[in-house]
């Protein structure tokens, strides 16, 4: 059958049709309508000019200069916004009026605004055992004033979910020798929100165990209100809490207040995430014969921010130790504040405290003001960038002064995830020799966590403040505020993308097609394509490489890598990558050798300013410098390429 490619009818968009192929206007008040119905076929492809999804096409035209196909990943995250509802959107976005029809906003503009769930009420007074726990749950007194032992186990719980949010109202209040296990809690997920509300208040004996808590969460949000509180030897301890985590904070309001000799263990707390934010108020305030323990506090972390608010204040015979605390870190900001005020015959101990990459900033204030008895506070290996006002010198030592900073920046942005030394996960970093056609490795967990979002179209996006100066405002277009998960979400998203460059870096967050657009021709020129790996097939299994194609003939090049940031829309953080290769791999099933994905691999050729700890030189074997690092594009996340 012949085919007829028609003329223009609206700039830069053309229509090939059949000659059987009818064409005809629709006109309405708000929009017109280009509608193409073939006679010989049944379904119909309806193109609105004025569309988001043309306007990017004709951006795309625009802007790029090569003739390739343009990306149908890119082009599926446009805006699904018709004209109309994009006209209507825009001129609410220009009156700060937006908020007021946040529902119609969000659910037209395929906008992700609830990251709480309802969750469902649970009090229970027996014993659990939750396996393979999956859902949001309410457990209001649970466990309440249980006597004579038992253990509550909770392994798997709410592992891989999108928004998990679970709270725990007066849970173990008033029990004895009761314990607690959470194996797993709320790992690999992407929004974890848990709150425990008066935890173990009271309480006798026993232990609580948290065990890999909110591991590899995009970000976490926790609260501990009134936790262990007035307690007699409640013991809790804390593994791998938080590792490898993405932005988020943690709350621990009135923590072991007033409680008697019970012992409490972080051990590897938030090592390898990225910023971070934990509070401690009256943490061990009027506590008798406190034992407390942070070995590997936050170490090999980015930026972590940590703030202890009556720290130990009024208490008496405690022994607290910080060891290893932010060890390795990239830079990060401690604030103590009435810490160990008033107290009487404390004990406590830093060692190897804060050696991080990069200066940090710590403030301790009122720093053991009006204490008594022996207290003594220890440091050794410390770096200088403290400040102290109004502490006690009586009974202070300061071992080992180290006024030595080492310089190496913390390595590329990969999602925004550190990567945990004990732990990398198997195929997430690899030598550029492993891309030959036969080879077998295994393929990392490549699925986007993510939910699924689009992009805001450019004329609504450029109304909407995104800074940390008009945080407040953001919040009330998206009825944040008193939403402490969306709250979190909002500051950890503007938080990243305000963070400095690091050295040789350049960088931008952006919340619609075009501006991504334009950052990548900024960087690369317009002789661009952008690429990503087809499917998610073979994740966390074994698969062989197929053929390999060097991008730009395999030549040493630069590229800008986008990956998602988690907000009520999408926003991908953006950066340019020097001296890289980038290659397309067709991937097989090992047993049939049939292709089953086409991945998308950059290999970093220059990694002398990453840092020793860097996941990669863990898991390869090596240090900065010393070897490239190649790793895989996850699912949509992308990385533009000159042609």
């Amino acid at each position: 059958m012949r085919t007829t490619k028609m003329p223009p009818l609206c700039p830069n968009i053309t229509a090939t049709m059949t000659a059987t192929t009818i064409l005809f206007f629709v006109f309405s008040s708000s929009s017109v309508l280009l509608q193409l119905s073939s006679v010989s076929a049944s379904k119909e492809i309806t193109i609105n000019p004025f569309s988001p999804k043309a306007a990017l096409i004709r951006y795309w035209n625009n802007h790029i200069t090569n003739d390739l196909p343009k990306s149908d990943f890119l082009l599926s995250k446009a805006s699904p916004l018709t004209a109309s509802q994009s006209a209507f959107l825009t001129k609410l976005a220009s009156r700060n009026s937006l908020s007021a029809h946040l529902d119609i906003f969000c659910s037209s503009a395929n906008l992700f605004c609830s990251f709480d769930s309802a969750g469902l009420n649970a009090t229970s007074s027996r014993d659990a055992n939750f396996v393979l726990y999956t859902s949001n749950r309410r457990f209001s007194n649970y466990g309440t004033s249980r006597q004579g032992g038992g253990v509550d186990s909770f392994k798997n719980y709410s592992t891989g979910l999108n928004s998990a949010s679970d709270s725990f109202l007066k849970y173990s209040q008033q029990s004895n020798r009761h314990n607690e296990v959470f194996t797993n809690y709320a790992t690999d997920g992407n929004v974890a929100n848990a709150s425990f509300g008066n935890y173990g208040s009271r309480s006798t004996a026993g232990f609580g165990d948290f065990k890999n808590y909110q591991n590899r969460v995009n970000v976490p949000g926790l609260r501990f209100t009134t936790y262990d509180s007035a307690s007699n030897g409640h013991k809790l301890g804390f593994s791998s809490y938080s590792d490898d985590t993405n932005a988020g904070s943690q709350s621990f309001t009135s923590y072991a207040k007033k409680g008697n000799r019970a012992p409490d263990q972080f051990t590897s707390y938030g090592k390898g995430s990225n910023i971070v934010d934990s509070t401690f108020t009256g943490y061990g305030e009027l506590s008798q014969g406190a034992n407390d323990s942070f070995t590997s506090y936050g170490s090999t972390a980015n930026n972590p921010h940590d703030d202890f608010k009556s720290y130990g204040t009024g208490g008496s015979s405690a022994a607290e130790s910080f060891s290893n605390y932010r060890d390795s870190a990239n830079v990060g900001e401690d604030s103590f504040q009435s810490y160990l005020r008033n107290s009487n015959s404390a004990k406590v101990n830093f060692n190897n405290y804060g050696k991080t990459f990069n200066p940090s900033n710590d403030t301790f204030k009122e720093y053991g003001k009006g204490a008594k008895g022996a207290t003594t506070v220890g440091f050794k290996s410390y770096t200088s960038d403290r400040t102290f006002k109004d502490y006690s010198k009586n009974g202070v030592t300061f071992s080992a002064y180290n006024n030595n900073n080492n310089s190496a920046s913390s390595g590329p942005h990969h999602g925004g995830m550190s990567v945990n030394k004990r732990n990398v996960e198997p195929g997430r970093f690899f030598r550029e020799s492993m891309l030959t056609q036969g080879s077998v490795m295994v393929m990392p967990d490549i699925v986007d966590k993510m939910p699924r979002r689009s992009f805001l179209p450019r004329a609504i996006a450029a109304k909407l403040p995104f800074s940390s100066s008009r945080l407040e405002e953001v919040k009330e277009i998206f009825l944040a505020a008193g939403n402490s998960t969306a709250e979190m979400v909002i500051e950890s998203a503007v938080a990243e993308c305000e963070r400095a460059a690091s050295a040789g870096e350049v960088k931008r967050c952006v919340g619609s097609a075009e501006d991504m657009i334009d950052f990548a021709v900024a960087v690369l020129g317009s002789d661009v394509a952008v690429r990503t790996t087809e499917n998610v097939k073979g994740s966390k299994g074994e698969v062989m490489i197929g053929s390999v194609r060097g991008i730009d003939g395999g030549r040493v090049t630069e590229s800008v890598s986008c990956h998602q940031s988690l907000y009520p829309y999408l926003l991908y953080y953006c950066h340019s990558v020097p001296k890289v290769r980038v290659y397309e791999a067709d991937i097989a099933d090992v047993e049939s050798r049939e292709k089953i994905n086409a991945g998308v691999a950059i290999c970093h050729l220059d990694t002398s300013a990453w840092s020793p700890e860097h996941g990669a030189f863990v898991a390869l074997g090596s240090g900065p410098g010393e070897i490239e690092v190649c790793h895989w594009i996850f699912e949509n996340d992308m990385t533009w390429t000159r042609v």
